[in-house]
């Protein structure tokens, strides 16, 4: 569980982000969303402690995530950021093989557990016929997968991604989705993510953190017993977005979808 008390954060006198209490689910599938500028890259970063706070205080599973060194934090938590840094020369293998360093360090000894690990994860996300290929040759949808597999292998229970579908073509961001969903479902790991499509955020979300203007605006399941009760709901999404939006049926499942009237 993340525990987030008080958090202020200032930019040129202009609070960007004030949260004064929101826990997150270090096992849900939670997505966090809202208008651009609102503050979800910044939450985001907090988590993944690459920004401090200007106030307040972060514990992570019971710990101040201030008190982690950068090898236990790497440990617990792993980040992908929305550009993914450059890896010129990296083949797939090798760029996964980053994900054991927290474990490993640079002169540790490379043990067979870790070659397991590593094709293990390259199996989960189905780039192991790119093993062999340099990671910056991959299309976007294949490199997100590399990258993910990298995530896999630092064997981190909590996965931080900050907008993954955004350079990619619809295809491949329902199933990126899909392979994230599934390794929530399957092996446990707690996945928080950016997004901006409200309908990949009905089809694969537990929980929704919406934010606006810096401020929390709804926290909760996607789906509740009632329309009260959830993110889904015409009214709250049109009070977020500022725009008229209504929920339809989906055809053939029970999915709803969102529509910008």
């Amino acid at each position: 569980m993340f525990e987030l008390n008080n958090i202020r954060i200032e930019r040129n006198q202009r609070t960007i982000l004030q949260l004064d209490q929101l826990s997150i689910d270090d096992k849900a599938f939670t997505v966090i969303l809202g208008h651009n500028g609102s503050g979800k890259s910044t939450l985001m970063n907090l988590l993944a402690r690459q920004l401090i706070a200007d106030q307040g205080d972060i514990h992570f599973q019971g710990q101040a995530l201030s008190a982690l060194s950068q090898k236990m934090l790497a440990r617990q938590i792993a980040f992908l950021p929305q550009r993914l840094p450059e890896v010129a020369g990296l083949t797939v293998r090798e760029l996964v093989r980053q994900g054991r360093f927290p474990w490993r360090g640079t002169l540790g000894r490379w043990q067979k557990e870790d070659q397991q690990i590593i094709q293990h994860a390259m199996q989960q996300t189905q780039v192991t016929d790119y093993a062999d290929t340099l990671a910056d040759h991959l299309s976007g949808g294949e490199r997100q997968r590399a990258w993910i597999a990298m995530l896999l292998a630092q064997q981190s229970p909590v996965l931080l991604l900050d907008e993954p579908t955004s350079a990619l073509d619809l295809s491949h961001q329902y199933e990126l989705m899909a392979l994230l969903k599934q390794l929530n479902q399957q092996t446990g790991k707690g996945v928080i993510v950016i997004l901006h499509d409200l309908n990949l955020v009905s089809r694969f979300a537990d929980q929704v953190i919406a934010l606006k203007a810096g401020r929390l605006f709804y926290q909760g399941p996607v789906n509740g017993r009632n329309d009260e009760d959830s993110f889904l709901n015409s009214e709250r999404l049109t009070e977020l977005y500022q725009i008229p939006v209504q929920l339809m049926e989906h055809p053939e499942s029970l999915h709803k979808v969102a529509v910008v009237c």
